[in-house]
């Protein structure tokens, strides 16, 4: 029933930005873990960052320094902003929902990030 969407990609030049959101459709922030994964052609899914119900965060060593991720539980939001953006940062992104009720897991659609010049 709960359902995830992103949006915010898009085409960016190397060094560029790009802020990904991505939205529930109900509210349910308060008992969900929420993180963003990528995707590149021929490549294994690959965890981004995460943040927990409680708004700790985590990051992969790819994209330390360079994304933050943010939640804001009353608009069922959690975004992805990406800086100085990579080539091989190019991907589609997901967004991902961990319920800690029951431990199942949520995806979005994706949405395509491609860096290039």
């Amino acid at each position: 029933q709960v359902q995830l969407v992103e949006s915010g990609g898009g085409l960016v030049q190397p060094g560029g930005s790009l802020r990904l959101s991505c939205a529930a459709s109900r509210n349910i922030f308060s008992f969900y873990n929420m993180g963003w994964y990528r995707q590149a052609p021929g490549k294994q899914r690959e965890w981004v960052a995460d943040v927990t119900s409680g708004g700790s965060t985590n990051y992969a060593d790819s994209v330390k320094g360079r994304f933050t991720i943010s939640r804001d539980n009353a608009k069922n939001t959690v975004d992805l902003q990406m800086h100085s953006l990579k080539p091989e940062d190019t991907a589609v992104y997901y967004c991902n929902g961990r319920n800690l009720i029951n431990d199942f897991s949520i995806w979005g659609q994706g949405t395509q990030v491609t860096v290039s010049s």
